[in-house]
């Protein structure tokens, strides 16, 4: 445990970026609408690339349009196989999910993309979600390497020691929370209580009339 918690504040502080130039008062988003709308671009240009991904579903999206714009979304990185924490997370995120059962699929989405695309193709993604009992509204997302791998950099899911950062049974296991209109994020760790993620979300981003 003590490992995985250095790991886990390596990771909240490699995340630092992302999460600087996606707070609102970083962005200055209290100014001018024009202003806020051009740094809202600014953040889509250095860190929401539009490559195109397949869901669990073998449906095509993509990253920007399809799965961030204009939503709050709950991201995380995994692998089918993984053995170590990514069944801990994805029980934890299932419980978050019945927590913002009304949400779900509405306003609110998460998105899982693999690690490990060569196995995870959409079959294996879809009997996956089969055995979790993933509901409407969480998307679990394959591709390209290449993509994946840039989305994993972008979004700040890289670990500070290369050594471990291109060993995939020790990935970060954090989640990382938000807006995109709001250009407001949030990493932790993906352990945190289900209680707290959800009771997180609903403070912060509550749901538009």
């Amino acid at each position: 445990m003590p490992e995985l918690n250095r790991r886990a504040l390596l990771a909240l502080a490699a995340m630092a970026p992302f999460a600087a130039a996606g707070e609102t008062k970083a962005v200055a988003v209290s100014t001018a609408a024009g202003g806020a709308a051009e740094a809202r671009e600014r953040i889509r240009q250095r860190y929401f690339p539009d490559v195109e991904l397949l869901t669990q579903d073998n449906r095509k999206v993509r990253f920007y349009q399809d799965l961030m714009k204009d939503k709050v979304v709950i991201i995380n990185f995994f692998y089918a196989k993984c053995e170590r924490l990514c069944p801990l997370v994805t029980s934890n995120l299932v419980r978050v999910q019945r927590l913002l059962e009304p949400r779900m699929g509405r306003d609110v989405f998460i998105n899982s993309f693999t690690l490990k695309p060569q196995h995870d193709t959409p079959a294996v993604l879809q009997e996956f979600a089969r055995e979790h009992a993933i509901r409407r509204g969480w998307n679990l997302l394959t591709g390209r390497p290449e993509d994946l791998e840039l989305l994993r950099r972008n979004l700040g899911f890289t670990n500070l020691d290369p050594r471990l950062d291109q060993d995939k049974s020790q990935h970060i296991g954090n989640v990382r929370y938000g807006s995109e209109p709001l250009m407001q994020w949030t990493a932790l760790p993906g352990m945190t209580s289900p209680e707290s993620i959800a009771k997180a979300i609903s403070r912060d981003f509550p749901q538009m009339a």
